[in-house]
């Protein structure tokens, strides 16, 4: 088995998360708020390509990239039925549909999801500094980059769990609940050291080396 399926990942997480919701006081909240955090941190290694995450903008993707498509062919129909019984020419309006038309060519759904997924990051962005909280602002930066990363690259890394683990204590100062970071950051790395345990492995010091790190360890 190359991939771990979402689902696993998430179990997982959730699994760290009731640990930690038992291991400090425990309120609801508290409670709610190490289970969330756990189970985001475990999925969101796998932003850069298709996840239990993302996955479900794939639909709405597709969507998109046949609206374009019919959009601008059903834009360009009007422009030369215009042309040709009124002889009114439209430059901007035949331009903008060519481009329509051109890019539901083009585009794949993975780039469009990942354009969904980008919006939203930036979206978090946005949020973040309107209401000025820089955990937030992070966490939109993380959701607006990694989908245009190759898959197991730099989300697998250790690199990445130290910025998931600072997204995740700068939730915790403004949460007030105290091992919201460690149970982040934990969460982020059972989903490494699970890929770790597939033959594919994952690269845990890229882009200093290249090495893959997997079982057998070798």
């Amino acid at each position: 088995m190359k991939e771990l399926k979402g689902t696993t990942h998430l179990a997982i997480g959730v699994g760290i998360g009731v640990v930690a919701a038992a291991t400090h006081p425990i309120t609801v909240t508290n409670a709610a708020a190490f289970v969330l955090v756990a189970a985001f941190s475990a999925l969101s290694a796998d932003l850069d390509g298709t996840s239990l995450l993302s996955g479900k903008l794939t639909k709405a993707a597709r969507l998109i990239r046949v609206l374009m498509l019919w959009g601008g062919v059903a834009a360009a129909g009007a422009a030369a039925y215009l042309y040709a019984a009124k002889a009114i020419f439209y430059p901007y309006w035949t331009i903008a549909a060519a481009v329509f038309v051109l890019l539901g060519l083009i585009s794949g759904n993975g780039a469009i999801r990942n354009a969904l997924v980008s919006l939203i990051g930036a979206a978090l962005i946005y949020a973040g500094y309107a209401i000025g909280h820089g955990w937030l602002m992070g966490l939109g930066l993380f959701v607006a980059w990694v989908p245009w990363l190759n898959h197991r690259g730099l989300t697998h890394t250790v690199w990445a769990v130290i910025a998931w683990g600072a997204i995740g204590w700068g939730l915790e100062r403004k949460l007030g609940i105290e091992g919201i970071m460690t149970t982040a950051t934990c969460g982020y790395l059972s989903h490494l050291v699970a890929d770790t345990l597939t033959p594919s492995g994952i690269k845990w010091l890229y882009p200093l080396t290249k090495k893959t790190f997997k079982l057998p360890f070798r």
